[in-house]
């Protein structure tokens, strides 16, 4: 994980928002955009050896077949590298303070579940976008954590490479270490391009993945509940 002095400032804000609740000060040092065109460049994405994604974006673009100084695209090296520092910047999260304190003991044993997360994130295997919903239950032991921080996790998973599988069990393996809860479970619902623009290219498809710990595997009747929440979603939207 970058210190956070070491971050661009628009990945900065994106961490700060993350991390930080609505009225908290970020209080973080905030630098240049990294490898920008004119920082590391000539403007134009020149091969000067210090500007890496610019140049690897420039090279991407003549293996194509196109010319990479032409008007629309003298800017697409830039505009590449920062794209990309925005949709991982959960690599650079700080988990400590993006929960902030916000665990609480509350003698509450029932189930908790936060449902329809909307979440984008990128497919490790071709970089392109999958995206959906999220839901995510747990049975407290004792503990609580505040309700907006449920959707910070996933969020903070999402902006990374990722599989469907493993952002799923990330989120769960998550709040089983903070809470140590009865039991975690975790859906998640998505479109993946890659399977709609590409290869099978099947519009439409929708891919279901599942995690669920403690009671939410051991016991069916805590299993049911959960997915009867989701079942209920779906009725209501149907």
């Amino acid at each position: 994980m970058s210190s956070p002095p070491d971050l661009p400032s628009h990945i900065q804000r994106i961490v700060d928002e993350i991390e930080t609740e609505i009225g908290e000060e970020p209080g973080r040092a905030e630098s240049i955009i990294e490898g920008g065109g004119s920082n590391g460049t000539d403007g134009r994405g020149a091969l000067d050896g210090t500007a890496p994604v610019e140049d690897a974006v420039r090279q991407i673009l003549l293996e194509i077949g196109e010319e990479p100084d032409r008007e629309g695209l003298v800017g697409t090296p830039e505009r590449v590298h920062r794209m990309y520092t925005e949709l991982t910047a959960g690599y650079h999260v700080n988990p400590e303070r993006l929960i902030n304190g916000a665990i609480f003991d509350i003698a509450y044993s029932e189930m908790v579940v936060v449902k329809d997360i909307p979440f984008y994130s990128l497919c490790e295997h071709h970089l392109l976008p999958f995206f959906g919903t999220a839901a995510v239950a747990y049975i407290p032991r004792g503990r609580v954590i505040g309700l907006s921080k449920i959707p910070r996790v996933v969020e903070m998973y999402a902006r990374r490479l990722q599989v469907q599988e493993r952002l799923t069990q990330q989120i769960a393996e998550f709040l089983q270490d903070r809470l140590t809860p009865q039991g975690v479970g975790v859906v998640i619902e998505a479109t993946h391009l890659c399977a709609v623009m590409r290869g099978v290219r099947k519009p439409g498809t929708i891919m279901t993945t599942s995690s669920v710990l403690g009671l939410f595997r051991t016991r069916d009747r805590t299993r049911a509940e959960f997915f009867a929440h989701l079942e209920r979603r779906a009725a209501h939207e149907g």
